[in-house]
């Protein structure tokens, strides 16, 4: 008797154990339940306007801008100085320069070679005037002589026959002397008229190159046609892999484009809209403008085109898209060319809205459902999908202040995230 009453003794206490163990698994199941309950995030649905838009990504562009180009027919082109990029420029500011020793250099020895031929040019001049005058001289001499030697064949009643002849091939004489001094004065002015010219036309060779020396000295600084932000180009110099825009101790291409200032007042934002979304827009509808260098701020503004056709682009994989353009209604002057941000296009307006973040929205049996958060737990709740952007969801179904998971819980009672809806 007494071993039986043992052994009932012994399975009593097992039973009582495994009830409390049981009893203790219970408690800690549903303090672990509730913990993960209450560590889930969670959001607050809330009532106002909801704004169904359309979002594309896209880049800032000026619809108006002023290349600046390097001077033409300026060889050895080096940048020695230029203005920070993106800084705010004024019409006719100083932005770039280009080393200007070689050309200063030149100017000298053309300088020296246009004073050493002015020189030789004068000095001609002079001898000229020196050597026609001393022929004009010589020249009104003989004629003296000629015109004695005239006179003298007048007196040919008064004198012999023979003296008479003499006078005569006396003035015959000299009047041949006349005519060769004539000849040689001729000649002489000829000569030195030869070599003055001669001179003129290498004094002025020298000055136009002078002249053009100059004139590319005063074009290596380069000013701004108009005021703006500068934007410097690529320098593909080195191949496209690795260009990069143009710096201090670059050389540049005559003629070749270097920077270009955007007009502030036409920027615009081109972004890629999706074929499948294309039927939804149309120009005019109103915009929100999101740049990455100021999220905290959006810019309102219309759509001012779309594209008739789609557009390659060169990403990978290839893709088609839609080109559209939305404008500013108001410039901040913080903005420039480039910027990346996303484009909001509004297509629809619904009033007094129920919102809840997208992440909230999941899907039990095929519908759409929302986690609501209770003293209890998390209770699904069925909800309408009334319009759905990237970030948030218009529903119907709960009221405006309910909290709602953003994460779906997993058969265990632990916060798993699911794909949402």
């Amino acid at each position: 008797m007494k071993g039986n009453r043992g052994r009932a003794m012994l399975v009593l206490l097992a039973v009582l154990g495994l009830g409390l163990t049981a009893v203790g698994a219970a408690f800690w199941f549903r303090s672990g339940a509730a913990t993960a309950d209450n560590s889930l995030p969670t959001a607050e649905a809330r009532e106002g306007e909801f704004l169904v838009i359309v979002p594309c990504r896209g880049e800032l562009m000026a619809g108006r801008s002023v290349q600046v180009v390097a001077p033409l027919n300026v060889p050895n082109l080096q940048i020695v100085w230029m203005a920070t990029p993106g800084a705010a420029v004024d019409r006719g500011e100083a932005m770039l320069r280009f080393d200007t020793s070689g050309a200063e250099r030149q100017l000298k020895e053309k300088e020296a070679a246009l004073s050493q031929t002015l020189a030789q040019l004068a000095e001609a001049e002079a001898q000229a005037r020196i050597s026609i005058e001393q022929n004009l001289l010589e020249l009104s001499t003989l004629r003296t002589a000629a015109e004695r030697a005239r006179l003298e064949t007048t007196k040919a009643e008064t004198l012999g026959v023979l003296q008479a002849e003499e006078k005569k091939i006396e003035y015959g004489l000299a009047l041949d002397k006349v005519k060769v001094q004539e000849a040689q004065t001729g000649l002489v002015r000829a000569q030195s008229n030869s070599r003055i010219e001669s001179l003129k036309s290498v004094a002025a060779k020298h000055q136009a190159e002078v002249d053009v020396t100059r004139r590319r000295i005063a074009q290596m600084e380069v000013r701004a046609p108009s005021s703006g932000v500068v934007n410097y180009q690529m320098n593909y110099s080195q191949g496209w892999m690795n260009a990069k825009p143009f710096k201090v101790g670059d050389n540049v291409w005559p003629g070749s484009a270097v920077a270009e200032i955007p007009d502030l007042s036409s920027l615009r934002i081109k972004a890629s809209v999706e074929e499948i979304e294309r039927g939804r827009i149309r120009a005019g509808q109103e915009v929100r403008i999101h740049l990455d260098p100021f999220p905290e701020k959006p810019f309102p503004g219309k759509l001012d085109s779309i594209s008739a056709l789609t557009e390659q682009n060169f990403e990978w994989p290839p893709s088609r898209n839609f080109r559209a353009y939305g404008s500013f209604d108001s410039i901040d002057p913080r903005l420039r060319p480039a910027m990346n941000g996303r484009l909001d296009i509004i297509v629809d307006r619904i009033e007094k809205a129920i919102s809840v973040p997208a992440r909230a929205v999941f899907a039990r049996d095929g519908k759409p459902v929302v986690l609501v958060a209770g003293p209890k737990g998390l209770k699904p709740a069925f909800v309408e999908v009334l319009a759905r952007n990237p970030d948030e969801v218009a529903v119907r179904g709960i009221p405006a202040g309910t909290r709602v998971a953003l994460v779906e819980l997993d058969a265990k009672g632990a916060g798993a995230r699911k794909g949402a809806l």
